[in-house]
Parts: structure tokens; sequence; C-alpha cells
């Protein structure tokens, strides 16, 4: 059977990770399709919930939300709607809503007892400098709950860096995250890309001179790297704590081996690490969701 596989993005499809997705629908026999999430919406009328504009015409049979961590809430309230009418996601609802604020992911897997940086989430100014001094003292990271690809991280020094950078940025309603700095020569930083409980593969990622921000975004280096079994679980672990099918764990590790989870990315990109390990990623998502749709048909009767 053709499964018609959606992808909520605003990208197009020459977009990497959309293109890739398509590529791998077509040649498993199954139609990708993308759906722009603000082009599709939730309608509730007459006593049922349904969808209007482009694409509204038969949902697909099941979807990808990629997005990303700029996602707002109509995207979501779309991504609910779709799976309130049945269609099963990979990630679902609850996944995505965690994954795309940081302080929320750190919070849910701190509760679940996995290790995460030392973070304080302040509104306010006194706040921030409280939460400096809290973490130790300076230097310190301030993240924004929603970046991407390292944007809105900055390391601050001193009061007046916190005053002339960090502060600025500090929304009263948003919030702002302070976390303990670890610079690159004391650590490793790794993604582990974990796909239906396995660990697929794993990457270490080297900032670019003069950055302390890892990521392959930014001009960082990409290599690969095996993880051990304890760090192959722990990333495992935190994808199954936010409830993610698909994510990328980003890890530090310290200089005594211990590891810190710094985030859970619900759409991440593998362009990279499909440079680096050889595998067909693109490929193993699709067949996921292929087989997520078959085991909804079944246990549904559709």
């Amino acid at each position: 059977m053709v499964v018609r596989i959606g992808i909520i993005t605003v990208r197009g499809p020459d977009y990497h990770p959309n293109r890739r997705l398509l590529e791998a629908a077509r040649a498993a026999g199954h139609r990708g399709i993308l759906i722009h999430p603000y082009r599709l919406w939730p309608e509730n009328s007459a006593g049922r919930l349904g969808t209007t504009g482009e694409r509204a015409a038969g949902l697909p049979h099941v979807v990808l939300p990629r997005q990303g961590a700029q996602i707002g809430d109509a995207c979501l309230a779309l991504i609910r709607q779709i799976q309130l009418l049945g269609v099963p996601l990979v990630n679902p609802y609850e996944a995505v809503t965690i994954a795309r604020n940081k302080f929320l992911t750190l919070q849910t897997l701190t509760a679940a007892g996995l290790p995460c940086p030392d973070t304080i989430f302040v509104n306010e100014a006194p706040g921030f400098f409280h939460a400096v001094d809290r973490l130790g003292g300076y230097p310190v990271v301030a993240k924004q709950v929603s970046e991407r690809q390292g944007d809105g991280v900055l390391r601050i020094v001193d009061p007046e860096d916190a005053r002339d950078r960090a502060l600025p940025g500090l929304d009263r309603k948003r919030g702002l995250m302070v976390q303990r700095y670890l610079p690159p020569d004391e650590r490793r930083d790794i993604r582990a890309l974990v796909i239906d409980g396995q660990l697929i593969c794993a990457a270490a990622l080297v900032p670019a001179r003069g950055d302390f921000r890892a990521n392959f975004h930014l001009g960082g280096l990409i290599r690969p790297t095996q993880l051990s079994g304890r760090l192959g679980q722990t990333a495992v672990r935190a994808a199954t704590a936010i409830g993610c099918d698909v994510a990328g764990v980003d890890m530090m590790i310290d200089g005594k081996g211990r590891p810190f989870i710094v985030e859970v990315n619900y759409s991440p990109g593998f362009k990279g690490m499909e440079a680096v390990s050889g595998q067909d990623i693109a490929g193993r998502i699709i067949r996921l969701a292929a087989r997520r749709y078959r085991n909804h048909s079944e246990n549904t009767g559709l």
C-alpha cells in the first residue's frame, strides 16, 4: 500500500531534510507531502473537528511535525488537531510541545533522573544576577528557551556584558535560561540520533575557532564517534522521557566523563549525520512513519 506521509514544514522541497525525506518516501514506494502550517488551518464546525485550506481534502495517513525550534502556537494547534483526528504522528503533539521549549525539556529530563547542566530560569534582571551567584559566578551561558542552530546563545562574562547583551533580550513573559558555563577545552560535544527507541548513530561536534557553541550550522566540525553503552542508553532514555520517536539528543561530556543533556531536538537536521555515518537516516524515518501507520490501521481496524 502507498502510504501518504505528511511533513509539516515552512521550507520547500529543496531544503535538505525535506528533499531527503521526499526521496526516501519515493524510493520506498510511498508518497511524501509537504504541509505548510500557515496554509492549512484547524477547523471546528458543526460540532466536528476538521481542517480547511491547502491540503484539507484528505489528510495524509501519517504526519511528521518538522517545523523546528521556532514553532509557534498556530502550528501546535494544527498538530494537535491532526492528532485528535486520529492521524498518527511521528513525533506526537505532547513531545513537540515539551521539546520546543529548552527549559521544559531540561525540567522533564531532570524529573526523570537524567543529568542536565545546572540551569536557572529567570524572568527579570534581579533574577539573572541571582542566578549568576547561584551558579558560582561568571562566565555563564544565557539562552532563549526557543532558538535555532545556536542563535540566542550567549557567553556572558561580567555584569556589564549582562546588561549590554543578555538583559535587553530578557522578556518577562518568555523568560531566559542561565546555565553554568563549561569551556570547549573542558568538554566533548556529542549529538546522538535516536529513532524508535534505538541509538542510530552519534557524532562529535567541534566548535569553530573562537566560538564556544558546538553547532554544525555555525561552521563547527562534525566527526563520527562511538558512544559507550552508558552514554548511548542516556541518549535513548532522554528521547523516551520527552516522548520523541525521532530525536537529536545533544550532550556535553565533561573531563570526568560525565554526560549532561543539553537539548532534545524533535526535528533534527541530519545532513551532517548522514555524511559522517554513511547511513540512510531519511529512509529510517520514512520506514518508521510507514510502520506507525500500519500499526495504527491494525489497531483501529481501518
